[in-house]
């Protein structure tokens, strides 16, 4: 009879296969913590630092003058969250081990060249749409509405505030989110989903249509775009301040359905809501699209490398973070 033949020596000596807990499976990818949990672990440290801050802020805020949107109200409202998001980045950076540069943030950009930068472009763009406007007898500038101190005070305000609200948004929906995401999903996937996001969350502005929160949402995609080819927020950060401050005190239109008390001119809407956007403000406008578009085609041009997410020694020669790093 005829014996079976031996098994090969590469077959006998294969290991067992590996045990998984099921803590690795539920919390575990190929590149460590995968990323839907890391974000996670961010925003819930962030509405930590976030409750602390309110409840030392809590007596301060309730200064503010009631009855709409102020520089005071705007600003310490924003300011901190800016701050919990920050001390929340720079959490999960020792966690990490990561500096946050990774996120977006390079503190060697911070109000540097590419944030007049994203300033011009902002200044620019809306000047530009309401121009348009004008011409076309939808919108018409008014007169001047403030005078003396209280031209100086409202201008330095509400800068100081569309400042921290444009930080706040960026950081949060353009810098840790966008970069953890991207490490799981991709880049543009995240950037869509959470573009997708930003959109959706202008609609609970009072005043605000389906339109401008389309808009809202490829202006955020296009934001993403941004940090993809400079490799921060800071470009992002200046025309988003400069977007809004344009609209809400420079030119006092609505700004996705908000107007803003203490504002520099008497101006008006004319014309039909399509050309307008009407109680949503210019984003609300049909040609808000033809803006769109040309920010993507001409930014695509002027920045053709891509920069986000860094490669460099900081981000690929260190291990993933995994769950017994947190352990």
């Amino acid at each position: 009879m005829e014996e079976p033949a031996p098994e090969s020596v590469s077959e006998t000596l294969q290991p067992p296969p590996e045990h998984r807990s099921l803590s690795t499976i539920v919390f575990g990818g190929p590149n460590g913590i995968r990323a839907g949990w890391r974000l996670l672990l961010f925003l819930s440290i962030a509405a930590v630092f976030l409750l602390i801050l309110g409840s030392f802020l809590y007596r301060l805020g309730r200064l503010s003058h009631g009855g709409g949107l102020t520089p005071a109200s705007a600003a310490l409202g924003e300011g901190s969250i800016s701050l919990a998001l920050l001390l929340s980045a720079a959490v999960m950076a020792r966690i990490e081990k990561r500096s946050l540069a990774d996120y977006a943030m390079p503190a060697r950009g911070a109000l540097g060249r590419q944030f007049w930068q994203g300033v011009v472009w902002g200044f620019l763009a809306v000047s530009a749409l309401l121009l348009v406007m004008n011409l076309a007898h939808g919108f018409s500038f008014g007169t001047i509405a403030l005078h003396g101190p209280k031209l100086v005070y409202y201008a330095c305000a509400w800068a100081a505030a569309f400042l921290t609200v444009s930080f706040t948004e960026e950081f949060l929906f353009r810098g840790y989110a966008l970069f953890t995401l991207s490490t799981g999903i991709g880049f543009w996937p995240a950037a869509i989903l959470l573009s997708a996001l930003f959109g959706s969350i202008h609609l609970q502005n009072r005043g605000e249509t389906w339109l401008g929160a389309l808009s809202a949402a490829l202006i955020g995609l296009f934001f993403c775009l941004t940090v993809r080819r400079t490799g921060g927020v800071w470009f992002a950060i200046g025309l988003h301040f400069m977007w809004d401050y344009s609209e809400s005190f420079l030119y006092s239109v609505p700004d996705s359905g908000t107007m803003v008390r203490g504002h520099l001119l008497n101006s008006a809407f004319n014309g039909p809501d399509w050309l307008t956007g009407g109680p949503a403000g210019p984003e609300g406008s049909a040609l808000i699209f033809v803006v769109i578009v040309a920010f993507f085609v001409l930014f695509n041009r002027f920045y053709g490398e891509a920069r986000f997410p860094r490669t460099g020694p900081t981000t690929a020669t260190r291990p993933p973070l995994t769950i017994q790093d947190c352990g």
